[in-house]
């Protein structure tokens, strides 16, 4: 295992973190500048949510993980702004009356609520193959851009976001009928519905800085494990938090009968298992080296979220 130094501090990385959203925010805009002939309400209803209040954590994630195998930040742009094409369409078609019915998406009212549903769809359908489009035209080197598509497209598809997604609406459902949960199939889809992104971020950004087939089994050990705590926090955070705080609305999972950590192992436990995940992404951070301590601090900070 690698000697690395102290973490980087907390400040440092969360100033990393904001200039990454700025970059990966400019080249979506130099992006869509080039989208022509498109109607103008659906660009309106993309930019609405593409460009709304986030902190662009898969984008940082890619970026860091770039860095972390050697390579130059910058490379993994292609990769962070399709990644992030890909998270607000999942954020437009969750919030729809379908899916969870959300009024409020990062404080303020999701994309039906201002566009109707109908567009919304679309401009999910949108940003979903702008995501690749844009990986196809913007990535250079066409071997990688193959890559990157790959990775992207397994983590979006049926074993990935989308089939968690499923997993995870049908469960009440299914919990009716007499299915019973486990942590090992709560776990499933936690993996499949946010894990699968937010480890493929890791992945592509590594694949962009040219990383060795060695650290990207690291990488992929540490996006799984940070997938994972990260939703462990969404858990905790709905059942704990406000909707004044989280920007969107709190305690529905439980109202519903949605099963998470705190529903089957409560608070505590919860709370354990996301330290256990923390440990792992930090464990392997540190056998990466030093340009991977920004990566660990950051893992740190999204196990520690308020919102």
């Amino acid at each position: 295992m690698a000697a690395s130094a102290p973490v980087a501090s907390n400040s440092n990385v969360m100033d990393m973190v904001k200039s990454f959203a700025t970059q990966t925010d400019d080249f979506l805009r130099r992006f869509l500048a080039n989208v022509h002939d498109a109607p103008p309400l659906l660009m309106e209803s993309i930019s609405y949510s593409l460009f709304g209040p986030g902190k662009r954590i898969r984008p940082a994630l890619a970026m860091l993980s770039c860095r972390a195998v050697g390579g130059d930040v910058t490379l993994a742009l292609p990769a962070a702004a399709a990644l992030e094409f890909i998270h607000c369409f999942s954020l437009v078609h969750d919030d729809l009356p379908a899916m969870d019915n959300d009024d409020l998406r990062r404080g303020r009212p999701t994309n039906h609520k201002v566009y109707g549903d109908a567009v919304a769809i679309l401009a999910g359908d949108a940003m979903n193959t702008m995501a690749f489009e844009l990986l196809a035209t913007q990535v250079p080197d066409p071997v990688l851009a193959v890559r990157l598509i790959r990775e992207l497209g397994i983590a979006t598809g049926a074993a990935g976001m989308i089939g968690g997604q499923v997993l995870d609406t049908c469960y009440p459902a299914e919990k009716s009928r007499g299915t019973q949960g486990s942590l090992e199939h709560l776990q499933h889809i936690h993996r499949m519905k946010t894990g699968a992104l937010i480890n493929a971020a890791c992945r592509m950004g590594a694949l962009s800085g040219g990383a060795s087939d060695t650290d990207l089994q690291t990488i992929d050990a540490l996006g799984r494990a940070v997938g994972l705590a990260f939703q462990i926090v969404d858990d905790v955070l709905d059942a704990t938090s406000t909707a004044e705080n989280l920007g969107k609305k709190a305690g529905k999972d439980a109202a519903i009968g949605k099963l998470t950590y705190p529903t089957l192992l409560g608070l505590d436990k919860s709370r354990e298992h996301l330290a256990q995940q923390v440990q792992i992404a930090r464990d392997m951070a540190e056998r990466l080296g030093p340009l991977a301590e920004p990566l660990a601090q950051l893992v740190v900070e999204l196990a520690q979220r308020d919102h």
